[in-house]
């Protein structure tokens, strides 16, 4: 037998097994998050807004309140920002540093996942953190200049700390627990103690172990939670006495509780968009929630008392957060982030209790997920045609990008059905995903950058003007003046709101208004510059008064 110092075979595997875990996962989240960042500009009204927040933050060495053309912005807590602070002052200011924070955020929850399955429920912690990695949702905002990812990271984190102490009542997972708590109300506000709050109540009740609420409201980690989230609200509001009103009353409630900012949708919407976000292992985690719940449902409180507890958690996890966001009467896709990985943890559970037997893959579930997995490359590959045409058109690419989708899904559908299938889904199914992924930045990239960022049109403009002017708009989305606003680092005046400049000065409008330009200017002297195609605008020169 070997002595106490002695290395064992067994050991050294271990060891070479770590090792390739943590290559892996550096590799996949390098890939997944951070590579070509940069590839296309800001899109949507939000990155580009956030990502000038944090810059006029930073130049004005303001770390308590958020400012957006010089004025306070008080919409959102100051987490992102301080992160996206610390990247401009590292790598200067762009648009990939501002999106540097949810990749970060984002690979950080990926590893917190992976330590907790390696520590809790060993066996599949490499494929639990990956299928997290590689979800449609994660890829998507851990890419995206906005809160939704530190919220999640933040929030999946304290989920997982806080039933590790469940499980093994060691006070460090507790203070863990209550300091992310703290961190995603700094991300996000309110919504991260109550909806985690919520989660563990449902979790209690049905256990019916009451007390353990009482347990959870511990003292140093309530004080820990306030160290952590209150000095900046507190800083805050002293600053700005207004900040009560704009961010809890209008930004939380009247958002929670009306339409006041025109984000209708059904009360069904989350759950396509749960289902989309978690593309490809929709189809799965479908199935490992079924048998979950019917498992629970079957077994009632001996399987709470189990080890399948975790599943039900994770399931009190998921269906909390969706229908609390589709009780929301104000809904964006964004919101949801922090339930994906409740599905990719569901279907990690999945793979321990049935991959561990070498059970055969249901035919349905391979054909269906086979089918799913694949067809990420058709609009992957046909991303440019879909966002310059509006369509899918029949054409020599459509038929080669039809014809990876159909190899790869058989590929798939043929692996699965092996004895040893299940081992092999997470491996087989990040290959389309890792496809999809390159083709949309090597392929699509141009298309995006052309049709739903301000970077060209700055790009367009700056070569047609003499000299820097100030800038208006007229009648263009609020995409475009945020995406103006940032990448010309100077306000934007808006012809609607009467703010049309006294000097001289450029103005992006919607296609065929030089008219309605002119009639504005009240008889100035106006020269129309050039037209951007792919976002239908025009810009024009306007003489001074």
């Amino acid at each position: 037998m070997p002595s106490g110092g002695d290395v064992t075979t067994n050991d050294l595997v271990s060891r070479s097994r770590r090792v390739t875990d943590w290559l892996l996962l550096a590799g996949f989240c390098a890939f997944l998050f951070f590579y070509g960042l940069g590839y296309f500009g800001l899109v949507g009204a939000d990155e580009p807004r956030y990502a000038q927040v944090a810059r006029e933050m930073l130049s004005r060495h303001d770390w308590i309140t958020p400012t957006l053309g010089g004025k306070p912005w008080l919409e959102k807590p100051a987490l992102y920002y301080w992160q996206a602070m610390l990247a401009y002052r590292v790598f200067g200011v762009s648009d990939w540093a501002a999106r540097l924070p949810s990749a970060i955020d984002a690979t950080l929850m990926v590893v917190a996942i992976y330590l907790f399955l390696r520590r809790f429920r060993p066996g599949f912690q490499l494929d639990g953190a990956l299928m997290t990695a590689s979800a449609a949702g994660v890829i998507g905002f851990a890419r995206a200049a906005s809160m939704d990812m530190p919220l999640a990271a933040a929030f999946t984190i304290a989920l997982l700390a806080w039933y590790a102490w469940h499980e093994r009542a060691r006070k460090t997972y507790l203070a863990l627990f209550y300091l992310f708590v703290g961190f995603g109300m700094l991300a996000k506000g309110p919504v991260a103690p109550v909806l985690a709050a919520a989660v563990i109540v449902i979790f209690a009740i049905a256990k019916g172990e009451y007390r353990l609420i009482g347990r959870t409201l511990w003292i140093p980690g309530i004080v820990v939670f306030c160290a952590v989230a209150l000095p900046w609200y507190v800083a805050v509001q002293v600053r700005n006495p207004e900040f009560f009103r704009v961010f809890i009353l209008e930004h939380n409630l009247a958002r929670f509780g009306s339409n006041l900012y025109h984000h209708k949708e059904p009360f069904w919407y989350y759950v396509p968009v749960v289902l989309l976000g978690l593309i490809p292992w929709t189809v799965f985690m479908l199935a490992a929630l079924f048998e979950s719940v019917r498992g629970w449902w079957a077994e009632k409180r001996q399987f709470l008392q189990s080890e399948d507890a975790l599943n039900a958690f994770l399931v009190i996890w998921l269906i909390v957060l969706v229908i609390f966001f589709s009780i929301s009467q104000s809904k964006l896709p964004g919101y949801i982030v922090p339930a994906l990985p409740a599905g990719t943890l569901l279907l990690a559970e999945y793979l321990r209790r049935h991959a561990a037997h070498d059970e055969r893959t249901p035919m349905l579930l391979t054909v269906l997920h086979s089918v799913v997995a694949a067809l990420l490359v058709v609009p992957a590959l046909m991303l440019q045609y879909i966002l310059l045409q509006h369509r899918l058109p029949w054409s020599m690419a459509a038929q080669v990008s039809s014809g990876v989708a159909l190899l790869l899904a058989f590929g798939l559908a043929v692996t699965l059905r092996r004895p040893q299938g299940l081992r092999m889904l997470r491996l087989v199914t990040l290959v389309p995903v890792l496809l999809a992924v390159w083709a949309v930045l090597r392929i699509g990239a141009p298309a995006l950058d052309a049709t739903l960022s301000a970077r060209p049109l700055v790009n367009e403009i700056s070569r047609v003007e003499a000299q820097p002017l100030p800038l208006a708009v007229l009648r263009v989305p609020r995409e475009t003046e945020f995406g103006l606003q940032f990448y010309r680092n100077e306000p934007i005046a808006r012809y609607e709101w009467g703010q049309v400049p006294a000097g001289e000065h450029l103005v992006v409008t919607a296609e065929g208004l030089q008219a309605v330009v002119a009639k504005r200017t009240a008889g100035r002297r106006i020269s129309y510059l050039g037209s951007f195609a792919p976002q239908h605008v025009e810009y024009y020169w306007v003489a001074g008064r």
